[in-house]
């Protein structure tokens, strides 16, 4: 089994961003990657995010941060929320017929009030590169690789992309 890779490449980004923005319109699906690439989030714990995570809907307004307990690590953790990610969220939100509760999970099936499963998560972003013929080694942990490269080769110490990641040491990272 090959290893999963981050995306390098910048217009590969883009290009994967606006598949189900632009290219093939699907406003849940756009979110998800769009939240995989701005938060560093593994996939278990984006799919179990609910809008009471995001979303003060007594403010009508989206929180400065996620904050959750991580699936796997069981580690505390904060995300800021920013602006791309607000974008994408908003786009869901008018998506709807009536607005969400803040009990609802934010990525479920079309029909179902579940979270979406992970192998689900891996469909939806297999078939947009499978599209866009992009040609590495893509999945849906490849999101949380690529926001650690891009910030990475822009210049952020390391040290705080392992404090992103939770990572206990920087070997790991």
């Amino acid at each position: 089994m090959a290893q999963t890779q981050p995306i390098r490449n910048t217009e590969e980004i883009e290009q994967l961003k606006n598949y189900y923005l632009k290219d093939n319109p699907n406003m849940r699906n756009y979110a998800l990657i769009t939240t995989g690439l701005n938060t560093a989030l593994r996939i278990s714990d984006i799919l179990k995010l609910k809008w009471e995570n995001i979303y003060d809907s007594n403010s009508g307004t989206f929180l400065k941060h996620i904050k959750i307990t991580e699936t796997k690590t069981e580690k505390w953790i904060c995300i800021a929320i920013n602006e791309n990610l607000k974008d994408a969220l908003t786009r869901l939100r008018s998506s709807y017929k009536r607005p969400p509760k803040p009990t609802d999970y934010i990525f479920t099936g079309r029909h179902s009030k579940n979270p979406l499963s992970r192998s689900q998560a891996f469909r939806i972003i297999k078939k947009a590169c499978y599209d866009l013929s992009l040609s590495i080694e893509i999945s849906p942990h490849s999101l949380r690789k690529t926001f650690g490269y891009k910030a990475w080769s822009e210049g952020v110490s390391p040290v705080i992309i392992m404090a992103i990641y939770n990572h206990s040491s920087f070997s790991i990272t």
